[in-house]
């Protein structure tokens, strides 16, 4: 059921964003200002990434990507690393009831085969219950890495090349795009960064192209549902013209 409080009804439900992603940023800083082991600030980050879960499908985002292990965090402490690894194979088992009842789909972005067999025997068989699932779609990001994906995409591309299946002018952004992780997503149209840094870090930087960015300083275990509806009003407030000029006419209606 949708909520009716009065931040909610002040979103325009025509302007909402068709696919929202998330660089969950600050769990280490959030448990080191609280003296605590950088584990217990990963462990609070995946409350937070429960809620904002349940409030994108709450308000109606047709697509929410959560960025949650890059290829660069493989090089992090072996027991941060392992602990990631079991919050992770956690969520993917203890959340199946609640996607299926809510009508979740779940897609994992990036290089599997990287993860620990556990963990891609525990996401085949999230993604592959889920698969029919008609609401909200929900992309893990894990072991990825966007100049890992292009690399990947273009290799596929040259071996289509090499096999005559194609020319290399025939090759068009919508080629590209179909040999990413995310073919046959769209775009992201608003991507959201944590903890107050001014940078993509390696995520999405060619479906990035024109989304809205909007940097928060908040970090992710302290992320509210009440910031993220701020933050979707912030967005649709926005002027999005993807390169383009908006053409004003004068009073006679000749255009300035």
């Amino acid at each position: 059921m949708k909520s009716d409080t009065r931040q909610d009804l002040r979103l325009n439900p025509e302007k909402l964003p068709a696919h929202v992603a998330i660089i969950m940023d600050g769990n280490g800083r959030w448990a080191k200002k609280r003296l605590m082991n950088r584990i217990k600030g990963h462990e609070k980050g995946s409350k937070t990434v429960r809620s904002i879960v349940t409030a994108a499908r709450e308000l109606g985002i047709g697509m929410l990507t959560l960025y949650a292990f890059s290829t660069e965090n493989w090089a992090r402490p072996q027991v941060e690393v392992k602990a990631l690894m079991v919050l992770l194979k956690r969520f993917l088992v203890s959340e199946r009831d609640e996607l299926m009842a809510r009508g979740v789909r779940l897609n994992i972005l990036g290089q599997m085969e990287k993860l620990p067999e556990d963990i891609q025997e525990e996401a085949e068989k999230t993604v592959t219950l889920t698969q029919n699932n008609q609401g909200m779609a929900l992309n893990l990001a894990l072991s990825y890495g966007s100049r890992q994906e292009i690399c990947a995409g273009m290799q596929a591309l040259a071996r289509e090349i090499k096999a005559g299946q194609i020319q290399p002018h025939e090759i068009t952004e919508e080629m590209i795009s179909d040999h990413l992780y995310t073919r046959q997503m769209p775009d992201p149209d608003l991507i959201i960064r944590t903890s107050g840094e001014f940078r993509l870090s390696n995520f999405m930087m060619w479906q990035a192209a024109y989304s809205e960015l909007f940097i928060t300083d908040t970090l992710w275990p302290d992320f509210t549902r009440e910031e993220f509806i701020e933050i979707l009003i912030n967005f649709q407030e926005r002027d999005r013209r993807f390169g383009k000029v908006k053409c004003s006419t004068s009073n006679d209606g000749s255009p300035q």
